[in-house]
């Protein structure tokens, strides 16, 4: 009878370890749901003559949900997909105009492909992974403030502007944490270098460097393909 129990126990060990090695094996999908913030940490270049010299530029964060799928190539390669809905950020005054609030605001969609390596077992409760990735940036629905005219036109029609659309690389630091054979918690971190143009209707233009940090917590799911 003990070595019948034993037995059964031997058994449901292993289809438990035979379960979870089902998780990020080769061959696997893995989808994630989550909320991410973008914090991008500008270097301005000043606006273009004429204008008041240090005219440069801030532009503040924004969190937005975030969804992305990755395929297992290996048991610790895989390529990842970074998608999400437009993230909206307000364009602030800096530099000699510090202090005169909003100057605009646009949206950006940074889609992001990326090859990760993932450490430690595929059956791992934890694993911790890196990814090298290429991101286009691009912007979309610029809005000049009355702020922005009063400088750059003032007593003349609105002012409006727009940013070159641009590849960055971006780098990864990330890791899941099983909650079962399925489900997992996913969190990263992204770093984007990144570096644009902006063109504005009165002539003047302005490189900014935007360099964002994206921090993201998220749920997962994985699957094999049919």
């Amino acid at each position: 009878m003990k070595n019948t129990v034993k037995l059964l126990a031997l058994a449901a060990a292993l289809t438990v370890a035979s379960a979870a090695s089902a998780q990020q094996t080769k061959g696997t999908w893995l989808g994630t749901l989550g909320i991410n913030k973008i914090t991008p940490k500008v270097d301005s270049g000043d606006v273009s003559a004429p204008a008041l010299p240090g005219t440069k530029a801030d532009v503040g964060s924004d969190t937005k949900p975030r969804f992305a799928i990755a395929y297992m190539l290996t048991d610790n390669i895989s390529g990842e997909v970074d998608l999400g809905l437009p993230y909206k950020h307000d364009l602030i005054g800096a530099g000699a105009i510090e202090g005169t609030g909003k100057l605009g605001t646009s949206e950006v969609l940074p889609p992001t492909a990326f090859i990760q390596y993932r450490f430690l077992p595929a059956n791992s409760m934890f694993r911790p992974y890196v990814g090298l990735g290429i991101t286009y940036a691009m912007f979309q629905k610029e809005t000049g403030s009355g702020q922005l005219t009063a400088l750059l036109n003032t007593g003349g029609p609105g002012t409006t502007f727009k940013l070159d659309d641009k590849w960055a690389l971006s780098y990864q630091i990330g890791g899941t944490v099983k909650i079962n054979e399925k489900w997992f918690i996913d969190a990263t971190v992204i770093k984007t270098k990144l570096k644009t143009k902006v063109h504005f209707s009165t002539g003047q233009t302005q490189d900014v460097r935007l360099d964002p940090l994206a921090v993201s917590v998220s749920v997962g799911y994985n699957f094999k393909g049919f």
